[in-house]
């Protein structure tokens, strides 16, 4: 394990094969779970944990698991990943994150995810960095906003992983490039 980004209250990591439980536990949650496919297997989890740890490993930077500074406690993930499914906008490396339900509200994942985006623009040199979620997604199209990106008005698709008629297909884009990045922060 080793610590990547240390925030005021929160430490992303490399993974643990014993955070497998609690990512699992986090993954059977409807509230988490509701602009999701659908909750993930133990194996999806266990695979999920090797391929981001071996993607850190790959490109200096993944979905981190993120604990409490102050207790230790596992809280889901923060952190970026990189995309080349087929869309108008990949390959591209997008900021997101997973929290339990129990830690939402409390400005975790706006602090994370702020910190990956400074460790990527600035120990990563990447030129930009995305974010995609479904419309309905309120909370987390707060987060983005909150962390300066900017919503792509042409930029919505169709999820290529989902089929067309899936409630979740539909997906808007925000982007931020390092320029506008270092005018903000």
């Amino acid at each position: 394990m080793a610590n990547i980004i240390e925030t005021e209250r929160l430490i992303l990591r490399t993974w643990k094969k014993e955070d497998a439980q609690s990512y699992f536990q986090i993954n059977q949650d409807p509230k988490v779970i509701e602009f999701l496919p659908g909750p993930l297997t133990m194996e999806e989890v266990r695979d999920f944990i090797l391929a981001m740890n071996d993607r850190n490993s790959k490109y200096g930077y993944g979905l981190w698991a993120v604990e409490l500074k102050k207790t230790g406690e596992f809280i889901g993930f923060i952190g970026l990943e990189y995309k080349d499914w087929e869309s108008h906008f990949t390959p591209a490396v997008e900021v997101g994150w997973r929290l339990g339900s129990q830690y939402w509200g409390k400005g975790y994942a706006t602090e994370g995810a702020r910190a990956a985006l400074d460790y990527g623009f600035k120990k990563c040199g990447l030129k930009e960095i995305v974010s995609v979620t479904v419309p309905a997604n309120i909370r987390s199209i707060r987060v983005i906003q909150k962390i300066g990106l900017r919503h792509e008005v042409n930029g919505d698709f169709a999820h290529p992983k989902l089929p067309l008629d899936h409630p979740l297909s539909q997906h808007v884009l925000y982007r931020l490039t390092i320029d506008e990045y270092l005018k903000i922060f």
